[in-house]
């Protein structure tokens, strides 16, 4: 496994970008999990990033770490997000996503965070960069 991609498997922390309807970026951090090459991403459809990639599929991300060198790397990139709305894929989804965050799905903030998931963002990425200092 590459660098970018045993980095993108570790990190918590995810920032995307979509484009609102008046073109204005619309960016926010969510959870995420990286796998086989995709990012995916547990959420609301009412949410403004779901609204957003429905108009336009198109997405930008960001995740980084570090604020002294030598330990700052990141990765961004733009892709295309596809949103999955099938339940059945939607909670297998996001149960994995939720269980990178908190031990079980017993949790109680786990399990509203699961009921209120009726969406997965899949990021296909087209094109990525990546920094280290």
């Amino acid at each position: 496994m590459n660098k970018k991609d045993e980095f993108l498997k570790t990190q918590k922390i995810i920032r995307i970008a979509t484009i609102d309807k008046n073109k204005t970026p619309h960016i926010v951090p969510v959870w995420y999990m990286y796998s086989r090459g995709k990012i995916y991403i547990g959420t609301n459809s009412t949410t403004n990033k779901v609204k957003n990639l429905k108009r336009n599929n198109r997405i930008s991300f960001c995740v980084d770490v570090g604020i002294n060198s030598p330990k700052i790397f990141g990765v961004m990139g733009q892709g295309t997000a596809n949103l999955i709305f099938d339940t059945d894929k939607v909670k297998t989804i996001a149960k994995k996503i939720l269980l990178r965050y908190f031990k079980t799905l017993k949790n109680s903030s786990a399990k509203e965070l699961l009921d209120d998931t009726d969406c997965v963002i899949e990021i296909i990425p087209a094109k990525s960069s990546q920094w280290s200092y």
